[in-house]
């Protein structure tokens, strides 16, 4: 069920009406039974992995919170009679049995996402090993059908049971609520990856019909209706053009593509989370932000700070720093100071830790090497940044251009450039062909194509154009109005005639610009199948 069709539309009105109108202590249990029939209607197979890892979650960590309770029972019970060290080789013990429930939640859910996402992938690279060897074995191709946003469930109900385990939040023991928690269907499709202890707050609170709440729930939905139908689905008509044609469009048109696609991923991604962050508010939950005007970043490490935000905090507090802090880890930080001085032998446990963070955000983005080679072509960038940051510094002194408007400009065209050229690894099949499409921009000089009416065999016309450029132009105004607080906010306090001016006007353009109707092959979002 797309959020941008009539079906869910249909489904979120009778949703809330039915949520104001039921007693408010089983606001909840609807909510529950609106998000499995959500996912129901995805695809009836689909409720076994999300059942699948709700059942092993909820044991698993109500598990570890049994382990933990005995543990303190044991210890009050046996006080006076165990000494520093009985008790703690008793707490060593108890924590064991805990890791290993733990491990074994960890290793069943991990080990469904890698089967439904990644055989294929790995049968792939085993035909080609044996057709490089010269062997006529070939491996069959597996029909696995890839749940809707199994990588977004599965990470938070992962991200609930370490937290679990680390005592930052206490295990949920009512099933029931663990499974809204996992399913809630807003977030299903491409995030955000919520934490327990941010979420259940509001989850499962009682919600008194707002309609102020209500109203600005809404405006955030048909804002992301706005990027999604007017932007996002009329760009991709354009990067379909241009991608899946190398043979033809090739040179200028690969620039022009990868500024395309820029603006067809953040209009299409940004939109969805506007829905999911607008649905989950006209219900009176707070969802976390996603994004913050990345585009506006000045380096490619702060952009992704303001990029999937809670992809990147998850990466960061469940990898790196597990990895960075651990045992062999800190061996080997031993070792390369002794080896290496002290200057490379600290920042060697913090190459590795990253390494690992980019290599998963590239698997995780798709089975395929060109999201591998696109992770890790982020770390190479971000780590000689890193270490090139003494340099930024002498030019900064020497030169000091840093607070400048102009400076600023650059730095922020050159992170969109950087990143934009990084993406077309999306774009391509693979990844010497990639290789080849980048570098015909520089080869290739035929840019008169921008001007001399070339474009418009791209399947978008004069009107097309003027619309995208329009909407981008809105995109950066209200990124930049965001700056200083809340557009929706500084709206509500504008008179009402204003007020409806803006908001009909929007409603309006979606309505007649959108992309969407009788005969339109509505396309899903980007990181639906994630």
């Amino acid at each position: 069920m797309l959020f941008t069709s009539y079906e869910f539309l249909g489904f979120l009105a009778v949703l809330l009406l039915l949520y104001y109108l039921v007693p408010k202590r089983f606001q909840w249990q609807l909510l529950l039974a609106a998000s499995y029939l959500f996912y129901f209607l995805t695809g009836p197979s689909n409720l076994i992995y999300i059942l699948a890892a709700t059942v092993t979650t909820y044991l698993a960590g109500w598990q570890i919170a049994r382990i933990g309770e005995r543990q303190s029972a044991y210890l009050k019970e046996h006080k006076a009679e165990l000494d520093k060290e009985a008790k703690k080789a008793y707490k060593a013990g108890m924590k064991h049995k805990q890791w290993l429930c733990l491990l074994f939640c960890l290793l069943f859910n991990i080990g469904v996402l890698a089967v439904v996402k990644y055989t294929n992938f790995v049968i792939g690279n085993v035909n080609a090993v044996f057709q490089a060897v010269g062997s006529g074995s070939r491996m069959d191709f597996l029909d696995i059908a890839l749940p809707m946003g199994i990588s977004f469930f599965t990470f938070q109900a992962m991200g609930y049971l370490i937290d679990v385990y680390r005592g930052v939040v206490p295990a949920e023991r009512n099933p029931f609520k663990l499974a809204l928690f996992v399913s809630f269907f807003p977030q299903l499709v491409q995030g955000p990856i919520s934490r327990f202890g941010d979420l259940a707050v509001s989850l499962f609170e009682q919600h008194r019909f707002d309609g102020r709440t209500v109203s600005f729930g809404l405006q955030r939905v048909l804002w992301g209706f706005f990027k999604k139908l007017v932007i996002a689905d009329r760009m991709l008509v354009g990067v379909n053009a241009i991608v899946r044609n190398p043979e033809s469009y090739s040179g200028a048109y690969v620039f022009l593509g990868m500024l395309f696609y820029a603006l067809e991923l953040y209009a299409d991604f940004t939109g969805g989370i506007d829905i999911t962050i607008g649905v989950a508010e006209t219900l009176g939950i707070r969802v976390t932000e996603n994004f913050i005007r990345p585009y506006f970043s000045k380096s490619i490490k702060e952009y992704w700070r303001r990029w999937h935000i809670t992809m990147g905090t998850w990466f960061t507090d469940y990898i790196f720093y597990p990895i960075s802090v651990c045992k062999p880890m800190l061996k080997f930080s031993r070792f390369s100071r002794a080896h290496f001085g002290e200057q490379i032998g600290k920042r060697m446990p913090v190459y590795l830790s990253s390494f690992a963070v980019w290599f998963a955000t590239g698997i995780w983005h798709g089975a395929s090497w060109n999201f591998i080679v696109w992770g890790l072509a982020n770390w190479v960038v971000i780590m000689v940044s890193q270490e090139f940051e003494p340099l930024y510094e002498r030019f900064h002194n020497r030169f000091a251009v840093r607070g400048k408007m102009s400076f600023r400009l650059f730095q922020v065209v050159r992170t969109v450039l950087l990143m934009s050229a990084l993406r077309t690894f999306d774009c391509y099949r693979d990844v010497p062909l990639t290789f080849r499409m980048f570098g015909s921009i520089f080869t290739e000089f035929n840019w008169h194509v921008l001007w001399d009416g070339s474009l418009l065999g791209l399947g978008l016309s004069l009107t097309d154009f003027a619309i995208l450029l329009c909407g981008a132009l809105v995109l950066i105004a209200v990124s930049l109005w965001q700056r200083s607080g809340s557009v929706r906010e500084k709206l509500a306090a504008k008179p009402y005639p204003l007020r409806f001016a803006v908001w009909y006007g929007l409603f309006l353009v979606t309505l007649l610009m959108g992309a969407y109707g009788v005969g339109y092959d509505a396309s899903q979002f980007i990181y639906n199948q994630f």
